[in-house]
């Protein structure tokens, strides 16, 4: 009697291991596969550069050799000591004397 009930156990523990180890996927057709995945396109947002900005001092950093720059958005805008405004980067700058501080 008992040697049945083992029996059973025994078949019932074995059909449920072999039961879980399949793990069946089904494959999709190629008309639901291309209509699932498509790719997400992210939209631009398109900022303006600005050649010159106002920015305060205090907010501004100061250079090795003493000259004040405010970085923005990934430019380096620098301070143009006649005027007193902020204005992109571009490589005149180092021999103009209106950019180094008087």
């Amino acid at each position: 009697m008992q040697g049945k009930y083992l029996t059973i156990l025994f078949i019932v523990i074995s059909f449920v291991f072999t039961s879980c180890g399949k793990k069946h996927v089904p494959q999709q057709t190629a008309t639901v596969a291309a209509t699932a995945n498509k790719p997400v396109v992210k939209k631009k947002i398109n900022v303006p550069i600005f050649k010159v900005i106002a920015v305060n001092d205090k907010a501004a950093k100061r250079n090795i050799d003493g000259r004040l720059y405010y970085d923005l958005e990934g430019r380096r805008y620098w301070k143009n000591y006649n005027d007193g405004k902020y204005y992109l980067f571009n490589k005149s700058m180092y021999t103009d004397p209106a950019f180094k501080p008087h």
